[in-house]
């Protein structure tokens, strides 16, 4: 067997999906208690603020901007008690926090915008929209785990944000990230692709479920398939990853063969779903099928998979 790693692409899958710019240079091994302290001393440090689901966006910028100098940042009322360092970017530290400001009040040129529109529609560029999915991901584990869970008692943060310790028994810990299989199932020259019920209109994609302890990449998505759909899963073949910061999963997409034409949707998960041709799903990809149904928007890991596969006949 031929040994596939010389074989693959310089640029992988995952380097083109959304999330994925992010260039910070977290150099986890030199973090300290006061990193963050540190950073903020230092007058070229850029700081993002987010809030109820949104980034703070200068759309005075041509291709807005995230990162903040301080003074800046300053008058968007950061919390610096909740402030969280994420490394440097072209030797510059950045930080990220939680903003205190009403949405009111924003100056002039700075926007609130939310997280998804702030990446499938490019409004801040893509290594800050990686480094949102950093700090979002990191802030919002730190509102959900402000608690220790073996005492009760009130955490610290420590390491600028990358571990909290318990002052009463001394336990750590440390930021999660909640593994999700994603697959496109196939068969042959069709595909399966279902919709939930809190999809945007017209929208169909591929299945998803997390991923248990103890279970494989590959087991999950055998076992997702079938309680979703009622198909046996055959070869699994793993093709891309995906930071997901809602709140802070890790996406991990795969294709799935289906061993049988036949399949029953678990109705209490899936709104639709049905067998799609290449052709068909090439009018979706293209925003041209006459019933307007569609694939996800690009940046998402689901489109990369679909695409993929529609490639492959190619």
């Amino acid at each position: 067997m031929p040994f596939r790693l010389f074989d693959a692409p310089a640029a992988e899958p995952s380097h083109f999906v959304g999330f994925a710019g992010n260039r910070i240079n977290r150099h986890s091994e030199k973090r300290s208690d006061d990193v963050v302290t540190l950073a903020l001393a230092n007058a070229n440090a850029r700081m993002m603020l987010v809030g109820d689901g949104r980034v703070l966006v200068d759309r005075s910028s041509p291709d807005g901007n995230a990162f903040f100098g301080m003074q800046e940042a300053a008058a968007l009322l950061p919390g610096l008690n909740r402030t969280i360092y994420l490394g440097l970017q072209d030797e510059t530290p950045i930080l990220a926090g939680p903003s205190g400001i009403a949405m009111e009040a924003l100056p002039e040129g700075i926007e609130a915008i939310d997280y998804r529109s702030a990446y499938t529609q490019g409004l801040i560029p893509a290594d800050q929209v990686g480094a949102m999915a950093q700090a979002v991901s990191l802030l919002s584990w730190h509102d959900s785990h402000q608690f220790c869970g073996r005492c009760g008692h009130e955490t610290v943060m420590r390491d600028g944000g990358y571990r909290r310790t318990c002052p009463n028994c001394e336990a750590q810990h440390f930021p999660r990230t909640d593994p999700v299989a994603i697959m496109m199932v196939v068969r042959g020259d069709k595909c399966l692709l279902a919709r939930g019920a809190h999809f945007g209109t017209g929208m169909y994609s591929c299945l998803a479920g997390f991923i248990e302890p103890g279970e494989t990449i590959e087991n999950a998505v055998r076992r997702e398939t079938m309680e979703e759909t009622s198909l046996p899963v055959g070869r699994v073949l793993y093709h891309a990853s995906q930071p997901w910061p809602f709140p802070y999963s890790l996406m991990i997409g795969c294709h799935a063969e289906a061993l049988s034409d036949d399949y029953k949707l678990d109705r209490a998960e899936l709104e639709d779903g049905r067998w799609f041709s290449r052709e068909e799903v090439v009018t979706m990809i293209d925003r041209t099928h006459p019933d307007g149904l569609m694939t996800p928007p690009g940046g998402a890991i689901a489109a990369h998979l679909i695409r993929s596969w529609v490639e492959s006949f190619v």
